[in-house]
């Protein structure tokens, strides 16, 4: 049994459910990377990447209310069983890495706080009371706790953003001045695209249970757009103005102490509880007879253990490899879906090669591209030549499928 209930949340939910993922310290630092360009020209890049990567983000939750199926197995459509196999554990991959990420970056911030308060200065104490708090989380997410418990997050990060805006956005030196190093535009535009990106393999697992796919679709794009841009423009500010986006500097600027504490911690928790969760419901696509709350449980505890023993913070290097992979792959499956009419699992598909080779060239362009500094990205301009090439090629490399032999 899923732990979210079946079909019973509202476009509401979704807001709050994504607006929550979307505010956390890895993307305020993700948006103080965009400094080097000022701005203006950065907030130009937040907001064109995300309108893009949101929107892509979002059609993949569509196939997962119309269909209501999970993201992982959704990508039976276009590469068979054994296909969404590979794409599994790549996703498992990503999400514990993410897990790590979330854990290790929220476990600083609130140690930074509490080393200026008490002298208190234990990184792995925090890295593990963070992964107990997620924990209690995913528990929570077995009946409609896990709602109200999210509302009431949400309302309190909201506050957050506020306070964080009011501070970097009443100063006025954040117009006139650039951040330190360099940085083409279409390598700021890359980093706002692929942050929603990476949510493309999760997404389904959430919008599968909406109750109309207009207000999956809805509530899903409101809520992320507009707190993930949120995120990258206090980032974006924090690290032009003070060279440092880390939102506990800023917080302890403003006094405010352990509300700054339980803020940041709440705000992994919440990004943190859906890599988890999914990392679960990804697994299950392989092992669908295994309990999905255990496992979810188990990929927390292996993603603090991440984070306590692996340095695993590098953003820039992290998200291109999710783009790579992620990009052409679901390039393939919505070109599928929604203009070749391709939307239905075949049971005796095992495995299209066709579709597995173009998603090769697609992760090799998309570092061609990562190498060009092309002004609009790597992830743009992979995913059209890939849907280019499915479209063309789709019909021809059919004879390559490997279905199951009947007798």
């Amino acid at each position: 049994m899923s732990i979210l209930q079946k079909n019973n949340l509202s476009m509401f939910n979704f807001t709050t459910l994504w607006f929550g993922a979307a505010i956390s310290v890895a993307e305020i630092l993700a948006g103080g990377m965009l400094a080097p360009l000022g701005f203006k020209m950065g907030l130009l890049a937040i907001l064109l990447g995300h309108l893009v990567g949101t929107t892509l983000l979002v059609l993949g939750g569509v196939i997962g209310t119309t269909e209501r199926i999970p993201a992982l197995v959704s990508t039976r459509i276009s590469f068979g069983l054994y296909g969404s196999y590979i794409f599994s554990v790549l996703n498992i991959l990503q999400l514990l890495g993410w897990t790590a990420v979330m854990i290790i970056v929220g476990a600083r911030s609130v140690n930074e706080i509490t080393k200026t308060l008490w002298f208190f200065d234990h990184l792995t104490v925090w890295s593990l009371i963070i992964g107990a708090f997620i924990m209690i989380w995913v528990w929570l997410g077995k009946d409609s706790g896990w709602k109200k418990a999210n509302h009431i997050a949400v309302i309190l990060l909201f506050l957050l953003t506020m306070v964080l805006s009011v501070i970097i956005f009443g100063n006025h030196e954040l117009f006139s001045k650039f951040g330190d190093g360099d940085m083409p535009f279409g390598s700021a535009l890359e980093l706002a695209v692929v942050m929603p990106l990476s949510w493309l393999p999760l997404i389904s697992d959430y919008t599968r249970f909406a109750k109309t796919k207009r207000e999956g679709a809805r509530g899903s794009w409101l809520g992320y757009f507009f707190g993930s841009s949120w995120m990258y423009t206090i980032g974006l500010g924090a690290a032009i103005i003070s060279n440092d986006p880390d939102p506990s500097a800023i917080l302890l600027a403003a006094n405010l102490g352990i509300v700054a504490l339980g803020i940041i911690v709440l705000a992994t928790v919440t990004t943190t509880f859906l890599d988890a969760y999914s990392a679960g419901v990804t697994f299950l696509n392989i092992f669908p007879k295994l309990n999905e709350k255990l496992v979810a449980l188990v990929m927390t505890a292996i993603g603090t253990g991440l984070a306590i023993i692996v340095n695993i913070e590098q953003y820039q290097d992290f998200l291109y490899g999710i783009g790579s992979v992620f990009a052409p792959l679901f390039a393939i499956l919505l070109t599928d879906y929604f203009f070749l009419n391709n939307k239905k699992i075949q049971k005796d598909l095992l495995m299209n090669w066709g579709t597995l080779a173009l998603c090769v060239l697609g992760t090799v362009l998309y570092y061609q591209f990562i190498e060009l500094d092309f002004v609009f990205g790597a992830t743009i301009p992979v995913m059209l030549i890939i849907s280019i090439l499915h479209s063309i090629t789709g019909r021809l490399t059919k004879k390559w499928n490997y279905v199951k032999k009947s007798f």
